[in-house]
């Protein structure tokens, strides 16, 4: 059974802005200076607490003489981003024709994201994509989280596909060291969050320019 497994946000959805906005609203109940979106595109892709860090750090000389404890920090985040997680997230071009068309050519369809459930299925209720899905992967769905090529193992093995007719499409140096690590094809799009570095750095087996070639892929394997 041929598979496509995709990364969700700046491969599917840009979520930075909705993202930005929660994490300005946790920074302001702590008296800190808000970051820019410039900056969380450079620190999406690890989870949300990986992110959260990045925004605190930048923060330090505001947030040295405070004693908060970080569970706090992150239970603020939390509730802000709850309340922003789907309320301005745009598609990628192709998004939705492509996700159509695979499935109606009847390949199974897959999510692998490190964000977490509450907020992935939020999003994806939002925007009516369960629909497309046969499988969601989140950071908190399994022990291991990308990197880690647990994730696109378990994946393939539940789905019973197999590395060599399953393709991952994703937009971070992230997504292709966990394909490449389980054995899998791995398409790269150059638009989404990398760390402020170009993806073609990150030697994807193809550099796509959006997802719509994905169903010609698999007419090239079967």
């Amino acid at each position: 059974m041929s598979l496509v497994m995709y990364d969700l946000d700046g491969t599917l959805l840009d979520t930075a802005t909705e993202i930005t906005q929660a994490v300005n609203l946790t920074l302001e109940d702590f008296s800190c200076r808000h970051v820019d979106e410039a900056e969380v595109r450079r620190w999406i892709g690890h989870g949300t607490g990986w992110l959260m860090e990045q925004a605190w750090a930048a923060n330090a000389i505001h947030v040295a003489n405070k004693s908060v404890p970080w569970s706090e920090v992150m239970h603020r985040f939390m509730i802000h981003y709850g309340d922003t997680a789907g309320t301005s997230s745009q598609f990628f071009p192709k998004v939705i024709e492509t996700l159509q068309k695979v499935k109606s050519i009847g390949i199974k369809q897959a999510i692998i994201t490190n964000k977490e459930t509450k907020f992935t299925e939020r999003i994806l209720q939002k925007y009516e994509l369960n629909q497309y899905f046969d499988m969601v992967i989140c950071g908190d769905t399994l022990p291991f989280k990308k990197p880690h090529p647990g994730v696109i193992e378990h994946c393939i093995h539940t789905l019973q596909s197999s590395p060599g007719n399953s393709l991952f499409v994703g937009d971070s140096e992230i997504d292709v060291a966990t394909a490449k690590a389980a054995g899998v094809v791995c398409w790269a799009v150059p638009y989404g969050y990398n760390h402020g570095r170009p993806i073609s750095m990150a030697d994807p087996d193809r550099l796509v320019s959006d997802i719509s070639d994905v169903p010609n892929y698999f007419r090239g394997i079967q």
